[in-house]
Order: C-alpha cells, then structure tokens, then sequence
C-alpha cells in the first residue's frame, strides 16, 4: 500500500496534513506582508480622515453605499482609463475597516475625490438623475436634514489613536465643534472629496 492510500484511509491523519498544508501555504503568502513597507506604510502626503470626514464615512456605510460602488481600481487597462490610477496598499493605512466592495452597480469611487464640485455631489445625493439621467442610485434627502450627531466623535478619533492613527488632541478637542451648523450631507460630501487624493499627479 502507498503512502498516499495510507493517507486517504486515515481521515485523522489526513486531516492533520491538510492543515499543515494550508497553514504553511497561509504564512508564505500573509508573514511577508508585514514586512514590506508598501503594505504598512501610508503613501507620501496621506492624512487620516478629519473629524468631518471620518463622521462621513461612517454615514457612507449606515446607509450602505459600499453596497453599490467599490473602492478599489484593479491594474487593468479597462479599470484604470475609466477610473484613474489603480489603487495601492498605503492608500489605505487609516481605512477601519476597508470599503473595497465587490460589486458595481454604481462606479468605483476610489478616485472621486475632487472630481466634481460639492454642490454636484450635493445634488447627486438628493437626486441622483438630476446630474446623471440614467442613474438608478437611490436619493438620500434626509441627510440635507439631519444634524451631524457629534456625542462620538471625539471617543471615536482617540480609539483610532489608540490604534495607529496620528490625531492630536487638538484634532481630538475641536473634533465636536467642527460640526456645529453641519448637516449629514455636508459630512459624506467631505469623506468623497477625499477619497484617492493622496496621490498626487495620477
């Protein structure tokens, strides 16, 4: 008998091996990560989203944009002419967690930032077929009317501190004044205007 029908006879030590298999295989590929600086490193001139920002974002996934557009441009020719330069590692040091997203309904909106003006981007969320005929995207009125609730904000930017992310505390300290006299949409229209703008020249 062989080594291998031994092997497939035995389902405990088969299923040892299979995990040792795996195991290896996983190291090889996730250990060599954290030792290359392109991965742990953010790119040249990146920032951690601002108080404003940072609110933004996490409108962004309550009301499940990620669902729809991703956040991530492949290095394919097809993705990178229609949505700019293909997205790198550092660019993504401060995402907690990450918006990469696997479906299109929508674009990817990895290099939107600065793209189009804020009123655009204000008129594209209260109705989306008043800039883009076509659009199938939903319109999100009441956050031109909700106020930006800043209860968290603070406990929020010092957990990510805690975490890696280089807020001072005066960042910390202003973070709740920063939204008095903001709307939700004012917040969501600053996190996509910084979205793919750390690379400059692209």
């Amino acid at each position: 008998m062989s080594i291998q029908e031994k092997v497939e006879q035995n389902i405990g030590l088969l299923i040892i091996l299979v995990i040792c298999v795996i195991s290896v295989g996983g190291l090889v590929q996730i250990v060599p990560l954290f030792f290359q600086t392109s991965t742990t490193l953010p790119v040249e001139g990146l920032k951690p989203y601002s108080a404003l920002q940072l609110a933004g974002r996490d409108i962004y996934i309550r009301e499940g944009c990620v669902g729809c557009h991703s956040q991530m441009i492949r290095p394919f020719r097809a993705e990178t002419e229609r949505y700019g330069h293909y997205s790198t590692a550092g660019e993504f040091i401060y995402d907690r967690p990450f918006l990469w997203g696997s479906k299109r309904t929508g674009p990817d909106l990895h290099r939107v930032g600065q793209r189009y003006s804020d009123d655009w981007h204000i008129a594209h969320l209260m109705n989306p077929r008043d800039v883009v005929p076509e659009s199938i995207m939903p319109s999100y009125p009441w956050l031109a009317e909700n106020d930006l609730d800043s209860s968290v904000i603070q406990q929020r930017m010092e957990g990510l501190r805690y975490l890696g992310h280089p807020y001072s505390d005066k960042q910390i300290n202003e973070a709740a004044e920063s939204f008095k006299g903001k709307k939700e949409i004012d917040a969501v229209v600053a996190y996509l205007q910084s979205l793919g703008t750390a690379l400059k020249g692209i």
